[in-house]
């Protein structure tokens, strides 16, 4: 057994506190885990003033210091080099008065980033070895919010090294992981995987903390640890402050204890000061033996969603034909020709009506607004709504969802969303918070009633989720496998932009033969050679066939124009429907009078077909 482990068998051990916070709070603005080459008394100073303030275990300034995270301040190159020598300084403050832990952080949280699993196994291993060459005391992982990446890093390095490991995971709520998995059953999990001390960090202050781990039991292996965050931020002057209250932590300190903690820290906001009080709150105080846990709350999730008789629009196509419409809200507060729109389609048997979500990133009327206004008209079409990832913070989405759901708006297209410098406010600014990928994958995360941080929602939503897809690319079987991916992730079915080629509908067919997934062919009627023109050489995704170009170009006037785009509309249909059930028309500037004749048509075509 490690002389670590020995300790923590019979006493309480504290750790250090954040270095980022002291680093931060004397100017240091960029890369903290640089600053080992570039000043590392600096460094040294951080480490030395916590083993006076009593930390007997201190962690090395490597946090961030990865190739993915390095690579954001160009510094990926010296992964080894930062690792090396952050490990070095660590060693000098510690001489014999305290332990030094190889601090590797976690990568993922709710805002996955477009990171693979296999670049984070890279990443991990090549910063895992420089730190374990270096000769650290053992290993710290921490601030990791996906359960599956840190299972994935302690096992790698379980296999590669006997050292203590020290695993920490963060929670965005007390008690629950990000995916819903409960703090208890975590750490359990963490300590049958070899984890010799689990615990948590970050995120939370004292309070919530302590009110998470009364849940979690003595293990059976493994110590327990905690390293809180000083309190919840504060925003002043464009930084974030932190409580300077650290006699509370004297108080927290035993607290912890009484939860069987035996490791205790400090993470974001603490200082020395707030690890002098920890070193004081447990003075003369043992570690215990035996703990009463607490149950959890335990929360079922309902699906008390109000029940029709009505299929969804992705099983209503895989049964027959279906329509879905695209009518967008107006860019101004005159909703008359909107409406009038709505109520001719649905006579015309639309099965859905979709409404985008600020089309190319010019404002319109909400389309949650709007499909509401429809319901209260007595519209009785399906409202498909659109949710970008441009304009919502991961608050500003989860806000949304729950309110579509309490709304009963179920049929949602999560897509990218168009830069906002094509439109009229090019200097707003894009959130992308998430992908599509993963902005789907959240969705039905509500739909088994956790919240994006994993805290029930107590009812779970009913979401049907479309994807978008764009078959006019070079290479369509890489795009398919996109779509494959979008399945992964939790698609119901697809919407494509607009296809002008008969030969790309039949390809798009045989491509995507062995997907279950219904798929809606997009089909938008050209309005004019300009229009045809424009959506060809300047609109991103729409690309048109050199036939229907040249047919386009023969019009001679404006009406000519607009019935040679609504004849070849209904070509494309006439081939879309011999190999799709769904058909999805994009009305043209508000010209819904086009895609109500073009609705009919394909009702027209597919009886027509069905009684053949």
């Amino acid at each position: 057994m490690s002389e670590l482990l020995s300790k923590l068998k019979d006493q309480i051990v504290i750790a250090d506190g954040a270095m980022g916070t002291l680093l931060y709070a004397h100017g240091v603005d960029r890369c903290f885990e640089s600053y080992n080459l570039s000043d590392p008394e600096e460094i040294l100073r951080v480490h030395q003033s916590y083993i006076d303030a009593g930390a007997e275990v201190i962690q090395t300034n490597t946090y961030g210091a990865n190739y993915i995270k390095l690579n954001r301040f160009g510094l990926e190159d010296q992964v080894h080099q930062i690792n090396t020598k952050a490990v070095q300084i660590a060693k000098s403050a510690a001489q014999d008065k305290a332990f030094v832990l190889g601090t590797i952080g976690g990568i993922r949280g709710v805002q996955k980033l477009v990171t693979s699993k296999k670049e984070i196994i890279r990443s991990f291993k090549e910063q895992l070895f420089s730190l374990l060459l270096e000769g650290v005391d053992g290993l710290l992982l921490e601030t990791y919010y996906d359960f599956d990446e840190v299972k994935e890093a302690l096992e790698i390095a379980r296999n590669e090294t006997d050292l203590p490991i020290i695993t920490n995971v963060s929670m965005h709520e007390p008690g629950v992981l990000e995916n819903g998995i409960a703090l208890p059953k975590a750490l359990v999990t963490l300590d049958e995987l070899g984890a010799d001390v689990v615990g948590v960090n970050c995120h939370l202050g004292p309070h919530y903390m302590i009110k998470a781990l009364e849940s979690v039991p003595l293990l059976q292996n493994a110590y327990l640890a905690a390293y809180p965050n000083a309190s919840l931020p504060d925003y002043q002057n464009g930084k974030l402050v932190y409580s300077q209250h650290s006699q509370y932590f004297t108080q927290c300190a035993q607290d912890f204890r009484n939860q069987g903690v035996r490791l205790i820290g400090g993470c974001c906001g603490t200082t020395p000061e707030h690890i002098r009080a920890l070193k004081e709150g447990i003075k003369d105080l043992k570690p215990i033996e035996e703990k009463e846990v607490k149950a959890l709350l335990s929360i079922t999730n309902k699906n008390q969603h109000k029940q029709t008789n009505k299929d969804s629009l992705a099983e209503k196509a895989k049964k027959q034909h279906t329509v879905i419409v695209e009518l967008d809200a107006p860019k101004h507060l005159d909703i008359d020709t909107f409406m009038d729109g709505v109520f001719a389609l649905e006579n015309a048997g639309v099965d859905a009506i979709t409404l985008a979500d600020n089309s190319l990133a010019t404002p319109r009327i909400s389309n949650a607004a709007m499909a509401i206004k429809m319901k209260q008209a007595g519209s009785k079409v399906t409202p498909l709504i659109h949710l970008t990832c441009r304009d919502r913070n991961l608050i500003g989405l989860q806000s949304h969802l729950m309110g579509l759901h309490t709304l009963e708006l179920d049929e949602i297209l999560a897509i990218t969303g168009d830069p906002t410098r094509i439109g009229g406010f090019p200097g707003a600014s894009s959130v992308f918070d998430v992908t599509s990928f993963e902005l789907t994958k959240l969705i039905k995360q509500c739909n088994e009633g956790l919240s994006f941080s994993g805290s029930s929602l107590k009812l779970k939503t009913n979401f049907q989720v479309a994807a978008a897809f764009n078959p006019n690319v070079a290479n369509l079987e890489k795009a398919v496998k996109r779509m494959k991916r979008k399945i992964e992730h939790g698609a119901d079915y697809f919407l494509t932009q607009p296809i002008f080629s008969h030969e790309k509908i039949i390809e798009l067919h045989r491509l995507t033969k062995d997907i279950n997934k219904p798929i809606f062919i997009g089909i938008m009627p050209l309005t004019s050679h300009r229009n045809a023109e424009f959506l060809h050489h300047e609109v991103p995704g729409m690309k048109l066939s050199d036939e229907v170009r040249a047919r386009m170009q023969q019009q001679t006037n404006r009406q000519d124009g607009f019935r040679e785009g609504i004849e070849i509309a209904k070509e494309l249909i006439d081939t879309a429907i011999n190999y799709f059930n769904g058909i999805y028309i994009i009305t043209p500037f508000m010209h819904y009078a086009s895609t109500v004749e073009l609705t009919r048509y394909v009702h027209e075509k597919t009886k027509l077909k069905t009684k053949i």
